[in-house]
């Protein structure tokens, strides 16, 4: 196999990977708090070959020798975390983040399993057997709360209202004349490094076991500003136009590694077919 089909070749699988995110985005270019994911190609590798000596000529400015290519792969999906815009929807356990954190949840129901993150705020609060509601999200993940430096789930007592301040402090209001009770703070989470989080199901990312201990941690507690808006609920950071603008290069340029493909095919089935 000569480098023209291995170049070619292995170009492919990285653009099929490619094409593969891009129709991810695209399908999820209305789900709420979903964050677009970007790819990171590089040379797989480049050998630059010298050119004969008699191609060295009075004049000549380029160098001399050829960059011989062996394709592109990608090293990489990272998560763009930038802002979505926000949509009223007048519910209020419906929760809206302005800037670079996350909610904390955990997907097994149980507060000391494993933390999962979201930016889908679509809350609801559903009854418990003993009496009260718990606040969970729209695929029934309870919410973690930061009650006094010990986490915990939120738990809003019958005939009370959930009010959720600016910094995510939570605040039970019930009937004229009964006293507001405070049940902590939303638990948030900010992502220093994004490329480590997996998507899971139920638009929640998680971090692969082997690294919820690493230093640097892949999250932290916040250290930058941020804001909850009640009563809304973030749109998907997908920008079509430039998602369609990206799948129409990739599938030129897939088009391009197939058909150079197929010229090295023929041309070694025209060498094979030669007699001497």
């Amino acid at each position: 196999m000569n480098s023209s089909m291995i170049s070619a070749s292995v170009s492919m699988g990285a653009l099929q990977q490619k094409l593969d995110l891009l129709a991810d985005n695209i399908a999820n270019a209305n789900t709420v708090g979903y964050k677009r994911k970007t790819a990171v190609f590089e040379d797989i590798l480049t050998n630059v070959n010298s050119h004969l000596k008699d191609f060295e000529q009075d004049g000549r400015r380029t160098p001399l020798g050829f960059t011989n290519g062996w394709g592109a792969k990608i090293t990489s999906m990272q998560l763009d975390l930038s802002q979505g815009s926000l949509q009223e929807t007048g519910s209020m356990t419906d929760a809206a983040i302005e800037g670079n954190v996350m909610f904390e949840v955990r997907p097994d129901g149980k507060i000391g399993g494993p933390p999962a993150y979201t930016r889908h705020g679509a809350f609801q609060l559903i009854p418990l057997q003993g009496g009260g509601r718990e606040l969970v999200t729209n695929t029934g993940h309870p919410v973690v709360a930061d009650n006094n430096g010990t986490p915990d789930f939120v738990t809003v007592p019958d005939v009370y209202d959930l009010s959720i301040a600016a910094d995510g402090t939570l605040t039970a209001t019930g009937p004229a004349g009964s006293t507001p009770l405070n049940l902590g703070k939303l638990k948030m989470a900010e992502v220093v490094r994004p490329e480590l989080l997996q998507l899971s199901e139920d638009n929640l990312y998680v971090i692969p076991s082997d690294l919820l201990t690493s230093q640097p941690p892949v999250v932290r507690d916040p250290e930058t500003e941020f804001a909850i808006r009640q009563g809304y609920l973030e749109q998907s950071n997908v920008d079509m136009t430039a998602e369609m603008t990206d799948l129409m290069m990739v599938q030129r340029a897939y088009q391009l590694s197939a058909r150079a493909l197929s010229s090295s095919n023929d041309m070694m089935g025209m060498a094979n077919n030669l007699r001497g």
